[in-house]
């Protein structure tokens, strides 16, 4: 197969590229660190230039590659193929206290599939050797091809702290009609299987180097990186400030881990603060259940995070899960004086969003 030499600006540095591999996944694979999020051309996070060669755009999204960006050179990687040797430049600004661990390929093997809360299921898989990752970012699995549709690649994020090399678990809701969702892990997916990953991806991810308040804001399956970057945070003392959850669910059925959170929340009582969220039931039917209403916080995880903070100044701000809680969790920290440059996030996009368009803004690190 032919292949072809990529050279990355401003760092100088070259990798080699089969002519069927995507740019960031060639860079990736030779520990060239290059930004990015979602992987498959819905957002915009790996956007670059090329100086000079050919590419393919394959499936780049027009809403998060318009026209006019492709006609003036940019290029989103994670989508890319080279058809030439190829130079591009990236935006590339690596914090030094995050290790950056190569992608590679792994062979799992599904040890438990259950349902933990509405429409959600944890995954756990056990890999053939171990993994090194950051808390926070994510495993790519490859969807098999079943009743005459081709195999595809899905991502979710490790809910387990960086510790667990070799036993992964991941939180993942069920999307109708997805491939990876309901055709595979809520489908024909069963213990026992065996599943091809590979990762790590993402640059969401626990900057262990800060002593700063971190405020964590997750909806749905959002919570499982943060709950890597809790565990990692409290059970192997790698962050030096203190952390509060705000979790988000319409009802305590659509919640999950609330157990795990609270037991962390008192072996850590000075150090971890747990505010699990319910948009969608009231304080007078939590306690008409024989439940505590004490134990939760009522509204959107935005209304509750407003109503807890006068200010946010000083704080480091993570938001991961749907595109629209995340946007409003934005703008409730930049209301409460919370700067971009302080806040990192992680939108949860699937297919519908790749062809609804979805661009993320570029102000915000990801």
């Amino acid at each position: 197969m032919t292949s072809y030499t990529v050279t990355v600006e401003p760092l100088g540095r070259e990798v080699e590229c089969a002519e069927d591999q995507t740019i960031l996944d060639a860079c990736l694979r030779n520990g060239v660190w290059l930004p990015h999020s979602c992987t498959h051309g819905t957002c915009a996070t790996c956007k670059a230039e090329v100086l000079d060669g050919d590419v393919d755009h394959g499936a780049s999204s027009a809403f998060a590659l318009m026209d006019f960006e492709r006609d003036e050179g940019k290029v989103l990687p994670c989508c890319a193929t080279p058809r030439s040797d190829v130079v591009i430049e990236a935006d590339i600004d690596v914090d030094e206290s995050v290790e950056v661990f190569p992608v590679e390929d792994y062979t799992g093997t599904v040890v438990e599939l259950s349902d933990i809360a509405e429409q959600t299921r944890r995954l756990v898989v056990e890999l053939d050797r171990e993994i090194r990752f950051n808390a926070g970012q994510y495993l790519k699995f490859t969807v098999p091809a079943a009743d005459g549709k081709p195999s595809v690649d899905r991502t979710w994020s490790i809910g387990s702290p960086p510790g667990e090399r070799l036993r992964l678990e991941f939180h993942v809701r069920l999307v109708p009609g997805g491939r990876g969702t309901e055709d595979w892990v809520f489908g024909s997916l069963v213990v026992g299987d065996r599943v091809a990953v590979s990762g790590p991806y993402g640059r969401f991810v626990l900057h262990t180097g800060d002593d700063r308040h971190a405020v964590l804001v997750g909806g749905g399956t959002g919570t499982a990186p943060l709950k890597s970057m809790v565990l990692h945070a409290l059970e192997a003392g790698a962050y030096g400030g203190p952390l509060t959850l705000y979790a988000g669910g319409r009802t305590r059925a659509w919640l999950y881990d609330v157990d795990v959170f609270r037991r962390l929340a008192k072996e850590h009582p000075d150090r971890f603060t747990y505010r699990p969220c319910l948009s969608e039931e009231t304080e007078a039917e939590v306690a008409a259940s024989g439940d505590d209403p004490s134990a939760y916080a009522y509204g959107t995880v935005t209304d509750v995070l407003a109503a807890d903070h006068e200010s946010l100044t000083g704080c480091a701000g993570y938001l991961c899960g749907p595109p629209a809680m995340v946007e409003a969790a934005l703008r409730t920290m930049m209301g409460k004086r919370l700067f971009p440059r302080d806040i990192y996030r992680e939108d949860f996009f699937n297919e519908a969003d790749k062809a609804a368009g979805g661009v993320k803004s570029p102000l915000i690190k990801r």
